[in-house]
This record gives structure tokens, C-alpha cells and sequence, in this order.
């Protein structure tokens, strides 16, 4: 559709032009992504009802969790297309980014539908084996890391006059405003790196090829070496903390929701130099297409807990979650935002944190005393609360709280530095 209007523009069709812009697209991703969430996500409820596909509920101790039986499962199907179809429809399928979350999108998805297949109909409750799933998060980590390094349309512009005593390796250009007169105009340094945004430092940049720099002068060339590692590590872990945050009605999918508000933020300010300049951080052209794709999540989710809100009717599934938890990743990677995964994310590493600290307390307590101790009633931590009395919809409640409180404080660490 945007070739579409883009042909209609240039013959002066009314209203046309309208298209080229990146917030009406958004909008119009977000509204889209809904409506096939809510109308798509009705049929597909039935269809799996209809083929059976529920995963089996272990018995927990929980309460209410006898009710969710019978509850089917792989609803993150909804998700994907929800995701997919706006950004196809509304997005510039040139741009790399856009190309790079398509790929993440349906890969992470297939892993999760794999899954999610064996839980279901080969009625095996281990699912996909951990080393295949690990497997495919890290050949996804190379993708993205090594497109990341080499593509040339990857690339970083900086005023020359700002942070005048970094040293930066690029080539040094007139870069002009769109439709600007010529006292606009800015010198820029145009570059590849491994530079990634670092929260609540003045300098508020670090270039991962420093670790290398032992090696000589030409370190810059290998920092793949680095970088790549890093990217595979980011996303295999945000990927299985969003993973083990679905575990109740509504969490995962809120919790994605706002997290993706405000990385489309991010995608929004770092693709326009002048609000770049202003917030004084990274400019990345051709990043603001993100800001549909990431508009398509937002409604995605938001439809999505149509049916997943308790009680739900449907249920994510690796499908989902995996899928959810890789987009979140790799969208931050690409902004140079990862640093601030911590904080944004601070709601899934809580989460994965819980089921580390439970496993191995549990078994360094049993090989000390044979009588294996817990931290936690239950883990992952949602569980906790359950244990303790607490309603599953004040949890998610609560924890929706939390992640919006995150999600501001990783908004406000563009100034507060």
C-alpha cells in the first residue's frame, strides 16, 4: 500500500500524500493490527478448540488453575498475524529494519509453533528439546548481529560538533534537512560501529570494539567478534524471560505491550535528526519505519488480551512468547537501546531471575544439608504471589504497574544523565 499511494501521490490524487507519513501509517498499523487481532482472533479460538489443541495444565497447587483446563493454546498465531500483515501492508519493504523484524517475527515463530506442536500433538510436555530451541535463538542472534555489522545502510550520523573529543571513524558529509533552506544545513559524521546507548551517563555512548583494542590498531575490523556474542546472548535471554513470564492470564501480553510503546518512541525520536540533535542522542536514519512496525505489535497485544484477559480464552503459547520476547530484543538491539533492557525489561528479568535463584538455591542447599531449600514459595515469580494468596488479576494488575513505571524511567534516561 505504500508504493500504492506513493504512485497515486506523485499523479496528485487527493489525500495520497498523507501516506508518507510515518504517524499516520502507525496509526493506521495499530488500528489494522487490532481489527485482525479481534476478527481473526475469534475464528482462530474455534479452530483450535474445534482440532483440540489445549496444552495439559500441571497440577501446581494453584488456585483456578483446574478452571483453564481445556483452554487452547497457541494463540500467539493471532499475534503474528497481526504483526505481519499491517507492517506488509503499511511499511516500506526496503527498508532493512522492517526486513530484520519480518525475519525475527517468523522465526522466532516457528520456533515456538515447534514447540508448541510437540506439547500438543505428540502430547510431549518438554516440547521442542532446549538445545534445538537454543539452537535457533542463536543462529537468529548471528543474523541479526552480523547484518548489524555489515549491512551498509546500518549506519550512525552525529554532528561534528557534538562530543567533540570522541573519536569517530567515518566518512564526513553535508547532510541537509528535507525541504530546509541552506542555513539548516549540519556537518555530519556518517559511520558504522558497535556503539550502543548507555543510560544515565553524559557521554551516553560505548562502542563494544574497545574490548578488543589490545589487539592493535585495526580492532574496529574485528569487533564482529564481540558484538555478534553479545547479540546472541540478548536474545536468547529476553526471548525465555518473556517465555516464563506467560504464566498467567494477560501478563505477557501487557507487560509486551507497554514495553513496545515505548521502544516505538525511541524508533520515532532516534529517526529524526531534528529531535535526535535535540535529545542529544544517536540519530539512525531510516529507523523510523520501526515506528510502524512497532505500532502493529502495540495492537497486536492489545487485541490479543481481547481474549487473553481473565479468564482467558485463549493462550499464547511458546508461539507467542518466544515470538514477543525476540521482537523486544532485536528491536532493542537495532535502536542501540540494549543497555537499557534492564530497566525496560526489568519486568521478564525479574521473572528469569526467580527460576535461577530458586534452581540453584535449591540445589546447592540439597548437596550441603540433602534437603533441598527454597527462596521462593514457587518460581517464576508471579507464581510467588499466587502462592500467597494474591488473585491472579491483581498480580497482573500490579505487575502492569510496574512495567509502565519502568517503561517512563527508560524514557526519561534521554535527559536524565
Amino acid at each position: 500500500m505504500y508504493y500504492l499511494f506513493d504512485y497515486l501521490n506523485q499523479l496528485d490524487v487527493p489525500v495520497a500524500g498523507v501516506f508518507k507519513y510515518i504517524s499516520f501509517r502507525a496509526a493506521m498499523a495499530i488500528i489494522l493490527a487490532l481489527v485482525i487481532s479481534l476478527l481473526f482472533g475469534g475464528r482462530m479460538i474455534a479452530l483450535l478448540h474445534k482440532q483440540q489443541v489445549s496444552d495439559q495444565i500441571r497440577d501446581l497447587g494453584l488456585a483456578g488453575e483446574q478452571q483453564k483446563k481445556g483452554t487452547p493454546t497457541m494463540g500467539g498465531l493471532i499475534i503474528i498475524a497481526a504483526i505481519l500483515i499491517p507492517t506488509l501492508l503499511l511499511a516500506r519493504l526496503n527498508n532493512i529494519y522492517i526486513l530484520l523484524m519480518i525475519l525475527t517475527t517468523v522465526w522466532m515463530g516457528i520456533i515456538g509453533f515447534m514447540d508448541d506442536y510437540i506439547k500438543v500433538f505428540q502430547k510431549d510436555k518438554g516440547g521442542l528439546r532446549a538445545r534445538t530451541k537454543i539452537i535457533g535463538q542463536v543462529a537468529l542472534g548471528i543474523i541479526v548481529g552480523g547484518v548489524m555489522f555489515f549491512h551498509p545502510d546500518i549506519v550512525i550520523r552525529q554532528d561534528v560538533t557534538r562530543n567533540p573529543n570522541q573519536q569517530i571513524q567515518g566518512e564526513i558529509k553535508r547532510f541537509v534537512f528535507e525541504n530546509a533552506p541552506a542555513n539548516q544545513q549540519r556537518t555530519v559524521v556518517e559511520y558504522k560501529g558497535t556503539v550502543s546507548t548507555v543510560p544515565f551517563f553524559k557521554t551516553y555512548e560505548v562502542d563494544y570494539s574497545i574490548l578488543l583494542k589490545f589487539i592493535g590498531s585495526n580492532y574496529r575490523y574485528w569487533a564482529f567478534l564481540i558484538y555478534i556474542p553479545i547479540v546472541i546472548f540478548i536474545v536468547t535471554a529476553v526471548s525465555n524471560a518473556a517465555n516464563l513470564t506467560d504464566g498467567i492470564d494477560g501478563l505477557a501480553s501487557g507487560v509486551s505491550a507497554i514495553n513496545l510503546i515505548c521502544l516505538g518512541l525511541f524508533a520515532y525520536f532516534s529517526g529524526n535528526f531534528i529531535t535526535a540533535e535535540y535529545l542529544n542522542i544517536m540519530y539512525l536514519p531510516n529507523i523510523g519505519e520501526l515506528v510502524i512496525f512497532t505500532a502493529a505489535c502495540v495492537g497486536a497485544c492489545v487485541g490479543f488480551l481481547w481474549y487473553n484477559a481473565f479468564p482467558a480464552q485463549v493462550f499464547m503459547g511458546d508461539t507467542g512468547s518466544l515470538t514477543l520476547g525476540g521482537i523486544i530484543a532485536v528491536l532493542a538491539i537495532v535502536m542501540r537501546k540494549e543497555l537499557l533492557i534492564p530497566i525496560l525489561c526489568a519486568i521478564f528479568l525479574a521473572e528469569n531471575l526467580s527460576v535461577m535463584l530458586q534452581v540453584s538455591y535449591f540445589k546447592y542447599t540439597k548437596s550441603k544439608t540433602g534437603v533441598g531449600q527454597r527462596i521462593f514459595l514457587m518460581s517464576p515469580l508471579h507464581h510467588h504471589y499466587q502462592k500467597l494468596g494474591m488473585h491472579e488479576s491483581k498480580i497482573v494488575t500490579r505487575f502492569w504497574i510496574v512495567a509502565i513505571l519502568l517503561a517512563v524511567l527508560t524514557f526519561v534516561t534521554l535527559k536524565l544523565r
